[in-house]
């Protein structure tokens, strides 16, 4: 093979390769009133998650509220929990607590080596019979209740939440608006969320037993996930650059 129909192989191989290494992927679902996304991305050697409660109905009882996520990692990697910001307000009833970017870290916890709706990794701010004081995120400082994760505190409500509605538990415990970013290192530079996070699942309330539905990642299966818009770019001028090469040697 010439020299530089090698090099533009060589391209073409390494923006495919691109296309596929540390790609994120979102992960959506919906049920009934109730809508999640939970958005799985690598940066250096941490994984970081952002849970969504995205409903735009308003939030009127606990099983309105994301408590958790739950996902399959590839291997089970055992990860470190670093750090979980908001991306709203936290609120009791009407009353503001905090701001956007507040930590949360001792209200939200994490765990490995489950075996829940065949996912072997998950993200709670109840403790669901499965997370406790010991696996919460750093700083690990108690804000609300009890030590262990419990109840509704800190969960997440919908992007459509009217503080000053709902019932007696809701407007009675601290709930944040929308959102929450979480750290976890670990992970290889390669490591790619886009084929080693699977089996995805949304959990509202505070017992396994109340609601909870699957994720899909985007586009619907694994294989249609859509790659970034600059790798697209980069794999198409590269094509162009092998078939350019092609009708110059015919």
């Amino acid at each position: 093979m010439k020299p530089a129909l090698l090099s533009a192989v060589i391209l073409v191989a390494a923006a495919t390769s691109l296309s596929a290494s540390a790609a994120p992927v979102l992960y959506s679902g919906v049920s009934g009133t109730r809508s999640a996304t939970a958005n799985f991305s690598v940066t250096g050697s941490q994984l970081q998650v952002v849970l969504s409660n995205v409903s735009t109905s308003d939030v009127l009882v606990p099983t309105d509220v994301l408590t958790g996520v739950f996902f399959n990692v590839l291997g089970n990697l055992a990860l470190t929990p670093i750090s979980a910001l908001t991306g709203g307000p936290t609120y009791l009833g009407t009353t503001n607590v905090s701001g956007a970017g507040s930590s949360v870290g001792g209200e939200w916890a994490y765990l490995n080596s489950l075996s829940q709706y065949s996912a072997n990794s998950g993200i709670s701010s109840s403790g669901l019979g499965i997370f406790g004081g010991g696996d919460v995120f750093p700083p690990g400082t108690n804000i609300s209740g009890p030590a262990s994760p419990n109840g509704l505190q800190y969960g997440l409500a919908s992007l459509g939440d009217n503080q000053a509605t709902g019932n007696a538990e809701v407007l009675g415990s601290e709930l944040t608006k929308y959102s929450v970013t979480f750290l976890l290192s670990g992970v290889a530079a390669s490591f790619n969320p886009l084929t080693a996070i699977t089996n995805v699942t949304f959990q509202y309330g505070t017992n396994l037993s109340e609601p909870h539905f699957a994720g899909q990642p985007e586009g619907g299966t694994r294989s249609n996930a859509i790659p970034e818009p600059a790798t697209l770019g980069l794999v198409g001028v590269s094509l162009l650059a092998l078939a350019a090469l092609r009708r110059r040697q015919s």
